[in-house]
């Protein structure tokens, strides 16, 4: 009988299997749309930066109750592969304090997390700015929700839900058994950054490669401290800041698209 502290010694095709389940239902289902998506904003007629990319939109137009249960519904889904990952783990004889998903270092995480947020976060404003500019990009939207007493709380909540998803299942989960299958760690971390870029599609070019960045950025940054946590708080803080301060400053100010 297998003991609590026990783990499986999983085949590569087994994780390969394992991998392409999870992202099936998660973040590889999400690029498939994003690059149908981009491929419909490119045979549009109008040009990209004439396009928007809405972020968290409205999901019931003129009915804010029927919105707001809709907005924590489809937060919840969209997270739900988290929950898979973590069983998974377990089945292995592991967990997610295997991916440094856990409150042991809260105050490291939270330091390193705040430190990433501000760089990652004021670099990628700027060359959002500049491929916008190009006309490489869609005009991104953070958020499009009615003005209610919900709508600053949930797309906090959005911000939550991506820093989770992406950061436990992309830079966590992927890398740990990509290194379990043997894979050398700047291939693994080429990959895990192809993942990030192509999930962004819609956005255009310039969300691709920033986000390609982004992810080379957080998976060296996962091999070496070994904690999804700290990427988990800078990706939260990130659209954090992004999705409260559009709706802070959309109107306001003439250098925001």
């Amino acid at each position: 009988m297998r003991t609590e502290t026990e783990t499986f010694t999983l085949a590569p095709r087994l994780i390969r299997a394992e991998i392409l389940a999870v992202m099936s239902v998660s973040l590889g289902a999400s690029a498939l749309v994003s690059l149908v998506r981009l491929i419909g904003a490119l045979t549009a007629p109008k040009q990209l930066k004439g396009q928007q990319a809405v972020l968290v939109g409205s999901l019931a137009p003129g009915r804010p109750w029927l919105d707001l249960a809709l907005q924590l519904v489809d937060i919840a889904i969209t997270v739900a592969p988290v929950g898979l990952v973590a069983y998974l783990l377990v089945r292995s004889g592991e967990s997610m304090r295997t991916i440094g998903v856990d409150l042991r270092e809260p105050r490291r995480d939270l330091i390193r997390g705040a430190l990433l947020a501000a760089a990652i976060g004021g670099t990628g404003l700027a060359f959002y700015l500049i491929v916008y500019a190009a006309g490489v990009n869609l005009t991104v939207v953070p958020g499009q929700l009615p003005d209610v007493w919900w709508r600053i709380p949930v797309l906090l909540l959005a911000a939550a839900q991506n820093g989770i998803l992406e950061e436990v299942v992309v830079s966590g989960y992927l890398l740990h058994r990509l290194d379990q299958a043997g894979w050398r760690p700047w291939r693994a971390v080429a990959l895990s950054a192809a993942l990030r870029g192509s999930y962004h599609l819609y956005q255009g070019f310039g969300g691709f490669v920033g986000n390609v960045v982004m992810g080379v950025v957080f998976g060296r940054l996962y091999q070496r401290w070994g904690r999804a946590m700290p990427l988990v708080v800078a990706h939260t803080l990130i659209d954090a800041v992004a999705f409260a301060g559009y709706a802070a400053l959309h109107g306001h100010v003439s250098w925001l698209p």
